[in-house]
């Protein structure tokens, strides 16, 4: 018994992500998620890591994919808005994704000025070309565009609840769940608790989840995943705001490899449509949390 309660696409890796209230899961993820980065001349993928003002970028793309906008969520008002015709016919640029070579479709020189002034660095903009063939390792390994590793992020609401409770003990606000930009938020389904049997209820329940339908789609688990500077940044501000959740997740979610582990990320199994109230069916489930 749990639901769906957020659908979240992040068109251009590193930068704002686009709610929805219902959309297709391709075997790379959500449509367009993760389908266009940003990188540097020498084609370096560019991170809020090093570059947290790509947060303030709001991406949106149109229905058909022809065209993408880029908004500029500056409090100067100064950087307005680009507006990229996306082709998938001009030519290929090498790009270093994690130190793995892959190649990206250059979106012009507009779109080139408009980041590299937003970002005081100078950048390019690319898309996944259709011939694209990243396959993400894990327990199910599957297609993945330009995201970090698996296709799909999923999250619970009782999982960051539970966060934030120990990072009041601690004397840290609480966190929005934007900073670990999941693309599916769950929650417990209305009027079911844990000891009715809802597993949403129970925090990092979905860390067990080995298979996952969702409207029509099914969801393999990849692994877990490891979070990274990237959950330090406000993503209202575009900056760094301090150690925080890294600090409170090390004293409780550390991993075996020395990492902090926040979430989970699935392979796509079968295709299909998600809506927001979507029943989120676990059909297998792993004997030991992991």
């Amino acid at each position: 018994m749990a639901d769906v309660v957020e659908l979240i696409c992040y068109p251009v890796k590193g930068c704002a992500g686009t709610p929805a209230g219902d959309a297709f899961l391709t075997p790379a993820g959500l449509t367009h998620d993760r389908s266009f980065m940003v990188i540097s001349e020498d084609g370096v993928y560019r991170t809020q890591r090093r570059h947290p003002r790509l947060a303030l970028i709001r991406p949106a793309v149109s229905a058909d994919g022809t065209r993408l906008t880029l908004d500029s969520a500056d409090a100067t008002g100064r950087y307005g808005t680009a507006h990229v015709d996306v082709t998938t016919s001009a030519p290929r640029r090498d790009v270093d994704l994690f130190g793995a070579a892959f190649q990206g479709i250059d979106q012009g020189d507009d779109a080139a000025t408009w980041l590299s002034d937003f970002l005081g660095a100078p950048s390019r903009l690319v898309r996944v070309p259709p011939e694209h063939d990243r396959i993400a390792d894990g327990l199910t390994s599957g297609p993945s565009g330009y995201a970090d590793s698996s296709a799909v992020h999923l999250l619970s609401r009782s999982a960051l609840a539970l966060l934030n409770q120990r990072m009041a003990e601690r004397g840290a606000p609480p966190l929005p769940m934007n900073r670990f930009r999941p693309n599916i938020v769950v929650d417990s389904g209305p009027g079911h608790d844990a000891d009715g049997g809802d597993w949403a209820a129970v925090p990092h329940a979905e860390d067990r989840a080995r298979r996952i339908s969702i409207g029509g789609a099914e969801l393999g688990f990849a692994k877990l995943a490891v979070r990274c500077a990237v959950t330090l940044v406000g993503q209202e501000a575009g900056t760094r705001q301090g150690p925080e959740p890294l600090r409170t997740l090390a004293g409780y979610r550390r991993a075996p490899s020395g990492g902090v582990v926040f979430g989970t990320k699935f392979s796509v199994l079968r295709p299909g449509k998600l809506s927001v109230g979507d029943e989120v069916v676990v059909r297998e489930w792993a004997d030991t949390e992991g």
